[in-house]
């Protein structure tokens, strides 16, 4: 069932508005080309509500938060709000300081989300108001293993019931959740953790999957996450001697650019909880 939301990708070509951080723009406009979106990037405040009116989705991320792109979120995510599109909220480094921390509940308070995708510290802060978040880094001891999933599962189902949102916490062990279920997945690898930028092109990508999927936004994040993290391993497997971190980007957005329906469908490794 994850392939049909690969396709609807594909086919539906959707345009999504980001306002994300200088860092990885150009990978994360890559990215949604690579699995069959369009990207604007566009974080001007007097253009924000136009640029989000024509597109189908919208991807907050406040990885490079400044005075002048906070307006921007919150002038397009209530635009798109109105417009009855999905918008995701990706809170890099939420927990790591007060501008951040206060940006990311702001948002949450003001604008409907559709999804919200972190790594587990900064879902934490989101949860309660205050964090250990390290950098863009979860905190290890934040760190989601075998032994502490069931009490992951069970965060991220309230916190989504708080937020009336998905919640997709990725890392070693992904979880994406609405209040009622949780796909625990577990494709990636730990190279994805090498580059710069592998959070935020799932998040764009994500967008795209719940613009493409407007009414099954659980199971469009869950595609999305089981996608990437697939791709991750066939760009691992893929690299020679002497090649690293630059050429597993390269083959990252190769392989997703690939992916069809059918490889998702038998790659995906995932469980429902």
């Amino acid at each position: 069932m994850l392939s049909q939301m690969l396709e609807n990708v594909r086919s539906g070509q959707p345009l999504v508005h980001n306002i994300t951080n200088y860092v990885t723009v150009n990978d994360c406009a890559n990215i949604l080309l690579a699995c069959g979106g369009s990207p604007i990037m566009a974080d001007e405040p007097q253009e924000a509500e136009d640029i989000t009116a024509v597109c189908g989705g919208l991807n907050l991320n406040i990885g490079t938060l400044n005075s002048h792109t906070i307006p921007a979120m919150l002038a397009a995510g209530k635009k798109a709000n109105t417009l009855g599109h999905p918008v995701l909220l990706d809170p890099v480094g939420a927990g790591a300081s007060r501008l951040r921390t206060e940006t990311a509940l702001r948002l949450v308070r003001e604008v409907k989300l559709t999804a919200v995708r972190g790594n587990v510290s900064e879902m934490k802060t989101i949860a309660f108001g205050a964090g250990s978040t390290k950098g863009v880094d979860a905190d290890a001891l934040d760190a989601v293993t075998e032994a502490s999933l069931p009490k992951a599962v069970a965060f991220a189902k309230d916190l989504s019931q708080r937020i009336n949102a998905v919640v997709a916490m990725t890392g070693a062990i992904d979880i994406v959740a609405d209040s009622q279920t949780a796909y625990v997945i577990r494709n990636g690898c730990p190279m994805m953790s090498r580059i710069t930028g592998s959070g935020c092109m799932l998040s764009a990508m994500m967008t795209a999957y719940l613009t493409a999927n407007p009414k099954e936004p659980l199971r469009a994040a869950a595609a999305a996450v089981c996608a990437m993290g697939l791709c991750g391993e066939a760009a691992f497997a893929r690299l020679k001697e002497h090649e690293g971190s630059a050429t597993f980007r390269t083959y990252l957005i190769d392989e997703v650019y690939c992916l069809n329906g059918k490889t998702l469908e038998e790659g995906a490794k995932y469980e429902m909880q």
